[in-house]
């Protein structure tokens, strides 16, 4: 009876255990985007994506482990969500207000420095409206609509950290940087078809865009680097695109 009773505690103790696993993960990408920040703040934008890539990673793994091991739960959900606006919302915006903090300004725009810096924020409650959407939406099961908050984030950290030296010495970086920016906004919630890299089998019928795109990042990242993110993310949005329009004119 003894035996019985204290086998009966050891499964439920490992119940608890598996089913904590994925919030776990989850919140170990909460607490990498929450560094990030700290990173972006301080003008180390190197680890700044350092972090947000290990969030990215934290990302991929948290809804792996859920499925695998079947626990997945509203508050699993909400969770993902809080801690993808934290890394990849939050982060990437406090990237672009440190940039737009320290870099010179035109002349005409220089009374704006003390305010403009803060519109990057802008790109943290676009990022925050669009994992609303996601998780509402039931559309997005096989691909997206609107960019990815991870891509957007991986975009930008990339873009700050390779082209830094450019970025802090071109007096029209903010004429530049401004409207990109607004842009991601636009693309986070636009109502655009992205393809997701999950493959239903491994043949090339009917993949034939994923195994494009992950074949031309391959070169892009050992030619390019950290600054190959910031390209193949730009492709990945004019190549959703275009699947987009193909497909309209076949409809």
């Amino acid at each position: 009876m003894l035996r019985h009773v204290a086998r009966k505690k050891q499964i439920k103790m490992a119940n608890i255990i598996t089913r904590n696993i994925p919030n776990s993960i989850t919140c170990c990408n909460l607490v990498s985007g929450c560094i990030a920040t700290v990173y972006a703040f301080g003008g180390n934008y190197k680890m700044a994506l350092t972090f947000i890539v290990a969030g990215a990673v934290f990302d991929f793994f948290d809804g792996m482990s859920a499925r695998l091991l079947g626990v997945s739960s509203p508050i699993g959900r909400e969770l993902d969500s809080l801690a993808d606006n934290i890394t990849f919302g939050m982060a990437p915006s406090t990237m672009i207000f440190t940039l737009l903090s320290t870099i010179g300004y035109p002349a005409f725009l220089e009374p704006l420095r003390q305010v403009l810096p803060y519109s990057a924020f802008l790109m943290a409650a676009f990022s925050a409206l669009r994992l609303a959407k996601f998780n509402l939406d039931e559309r997005q099961t096989m691909g997206f609509i609107g960019l990815p908050t991870p891509a957007n984030a991986l975009f930008w950290a990339s873009l700050i950290v390779g082209m830094q030296s450019i970025l802090e010495h071109c007096e029209w970086t903010v004429l530049i940087v401004m409207p990109m920016m607004l842009l991601s906004c636009l693309l986070l919630t636009a109502e655009l078809p992205m393809f997701a890299l999950k493959f239903k089998h491994r043949g090339w019928k009917g993949n034939e865009v994923k195994y494009i795109f992950v074949l031309t990042c391959i070169p892009l990242l050992a030619f390019l680097g950290l600054f190959g993110l910031t390209v193949i993310i730009a492709w990945y949005v004019l190549l959703s695109m275009a699947v987009w329009l193909h497909n309209r004119k076949k409809e």
